[in-house]
């Protein structure tokens, strides 16, 4: 049954449920008492229908819940003459049946604006003027006028000299993010300024919004039924239930009493009160860019004691930097990094292209290379502006130049070292790192405290390097050089301490993602492969809200246990006093009522959650705020 065909069923069994109740009432109140009872009877029968067919369902896939309680209640009452007390019943289970159904709503709603915000068109700036275009017609390199209030449609950079785009719907941050001139928008956030130009670097299917949007229609179709931690406890509750409402008829030989048992024992507060509070631990999570795709996996998240880290894109950002510039011979670091970067702009690899983009961040204006030739894996040759220049490794460029470079203090820092020469004479060196996210060892503090008692290290990269780029930040341990199979080991080998959760970003992560009890996917951007395997996607490039979407996580499941325990206490101190005849089957279901409320507005609670984990104030673009 789709959602909208729910959504009209549970609201026609509450409506049907309280006109029943109502009319009864009335009908009662003007001494029509027969009337009364066949009214209320009649109100009851298609929610009571509605829940055979609910229970009927749920035993065929072999699943017991505490739904039988609520049908043993009313089919009792109604048996017994008791019809308004079955009519009360009734009327608490299709309301709550009906909240939950609205709880489960708000959180698609919340998914729902990401994917009604997609832009459909943009402005392009050709031929000194303007046109409207649809979004799979903008290539890479066309200069787009992003207005006041518009969605950037596509990745870019800003060709302006500054803009203000609004990024709090998946930061949770209010203050717009200011960016200058050269700095990367990313596609999905809003302008909150005056109109600046952007020029594109991506299409807009192979944007970071349409990532967000990939991964947020994959996650409504994989949503799962909410969990209940009530069920978990049903068979139990039932038997206590039954043997409560036996033995009170039995030693009394009073039947009202039995139904008056069942009426209390109806767990309409537990059906409710636990999906309430992880639908809102999903929507709060998501409010801070972590999707959790189901309230098992949120369920799981907050248990977690081991956590397992990648290394490359995960606890560092994945993009080579420039951290220092050694000059030979005296020429400036500018000249070093405008003739690296004017021959690395005919090489794809990954460092050349860092170099290029620190170069234009700069402001630096390259020149276009000529005769290059490209050695796979070493370096660069070429002429700029009639010389003769050679970027590569420091070993590439030695050789060819006849001049040792003394000692290796790249490889002993982690780093990777780019040597440049001119005209056969060694003119400087780029020392390039992949350092680590920006607040990550406060982060992994805030997650010991929040119970993570292992955290390790799992990287492809050598030993050395690892050692060093994570040094000082108290890990249980570190395995280097592993391959994929190698990560999935490591996972099943780590559950003996409790469930573990890892977290990657790359195609080779996605074995160990799926392998984990929770999988962790740092980024709209990253692997579609590392996305699809992990149960909670990062939508934002930033590490810092994985501690937000744990202490959202267990925050929410601790609301909900309290809503089970609670309920299940005051339930079964009620069902006792029922037994000894202190409260009438319509008292039972009055008593009900209030346990319904308080149970309920705890579970309320896990909307307003807002988490203590400390998160950077960095800009980074995502979608605006939602209504």
């Amino acid at each position: 049954m789709d959602p909208t065909s729910t959504d009209r069923l549970k609201t026609a069994l509450l409506l049907t449920a309280l006109a029943g109740l109502l009319a009864g009432l009335v009908l009662y109140a003007l001494g029509r008492t027969e009337l009364a009872n066949i009214i209320w009877f009649v109100g009851v029968i298609p929610v009571l229908a509605a829940l055979v067919v609910e229970i009927l369902r749920s035993l065929w896939q072999s699943e017991v819940g505490l739904d039988i309680v609520a049908a043993l209640s009313m089919t009792a009452a109604l048996a017994f003459g008791e019809t308004l007390a079955a009519a009360v019943v009734a009327l608490m289970y299709s309301g709550g049946t009906f909240l939950e159904n609205f709880a489960e709503g708000r959180a698609r709603r919340e998914m729902h604006h990401l994917l009604s915000r997609v832009p459909r068109t943009a402005t392009r700036q050709r031929d000194g003027g303007l046109e409207e275009v649809p979004l799979d017609a903008i290539e890479p390199g066309d200069l787009l006028l992003i207005r006041q209030g518009d969605v950037v449609p596509v990745d870019g950079t800003l060709a302006s000299d500054a803009a203000f785009l609004d990024t709090s719907a998946l930061t949770g941050e209010s203050l717009p993010a200011r960016l200058s001139h050269g700095n990367e928008a990313m596609s999905g956030a809003t302008n909150a300024g005056e109109p600046f130009d952007l020029l594109a670097v991506r299409r807009a299917e192979q944007s970071t919004y349409a990532g967000i949007v990939r991964l947020v229609e994959e996650a409504q179709r994989s949503m799962a039924p909410m969990s209940r931690l009530a069920d978990r406890w049903s068979l139990g509750f039932l038997a206590v239930t039954v043997i409560i409402a036996f033995a009170a008829w039995w030693f009394t030989g009073d039947p009202i009493r039995a139904v008056a048992v069942l009426v209390v024992a109806t767990p309409c507060p537990l059906i409710l009160a636990v999906p309430v509070a992880l639908v809102a631990g999903l929507s709060r999570a998501a409010h801070f860019g972590v999707l959790i795709k189901g309230a098992g996996p949120l369920e799981t998240m907050a248990r977690i004691r081991t956590l397992i880290l990648d290394k490359t894109g995960t606890l560092t950002d994945g993009r080579p930097q420039i951290v220092a510039i050694n000059s030979h011979d005296g020429m400036s670091e500018n000249d070093i990094l405008r003739f690296a970067a004017a021959l690395d702009q005919a090489s794809k690899h990954p460092v050349a292209q860092a170099i290029v983009a620190a170069a234009k961040q700069r402001g630096l204006v390259l020149p276009v290379p000529s005769e290059v030739a490209e050695i796979a894996g070493e370096g660069v040759v070429g002429r700029v502006e009639g010389h003769k220049v050679m970027v590569g490794g420091d070993d590439f460029v030695a050789r060819r130049v006849g001049r040792s470079i003394d000692g290796d203090p790249a490889r002993a820092a982690g780093s990777v070292l780019v040597a440049l020469a001119v005209d056969g004479q060694m003119a400087g060196q780029l020392i390039m790192a992949d350092p680590l996210r920006e607040g990550t060892g406060a982060m992994l503090v805030n997650l010991r405290n929040q119970g993570i008692e292992r955290i390790l290290l799992a990287t492809g990269d050598r030993a050395q390097v690892a050692e060093q780029v994570t040094k000082g930040l108290g890990l249980d341990g570190l395995r280097a050089g592993l391959t994929p199979d190698q990560k999935v080991l490591l996972v099943l080998s780590e559950r003996k301490n409790g469930p573990v959760m890892m977290v990657g970003d790359g195609v080779n992560d996605a074995p160990a993602l799926a392998a984990a009890d929770v999988g962790v996917a740092m980024g709209a951007r990253g692997a579609a492969a590392s996305a699809e395997a992990a149960d909670v996607v990062l939508l934002v490039d930033r590490l810092d809200r994985l501690g937000a979407g744990i202490e959202i996580a267990r925050r929410s499941r601790r609301i909900a246990v309290q809503s089970v325990v609670a309920g299940i206490g005051l339930s079964v101190a009620g069902m006792i006093a029922a037994a000894y005849g202190y409260l009438t089957p319509v008292e039972g279901a009055l008593l009900q009522e209030v346990i319904d409320v308080a149970v309920i507005l705890n579970a309320l609670r896990a909307l307003r959650i807002a988490p203590h984990s400390p998160m950077t104030k960095e800009a980074v673009p995502a979608t605006v705020k939602s209504a």
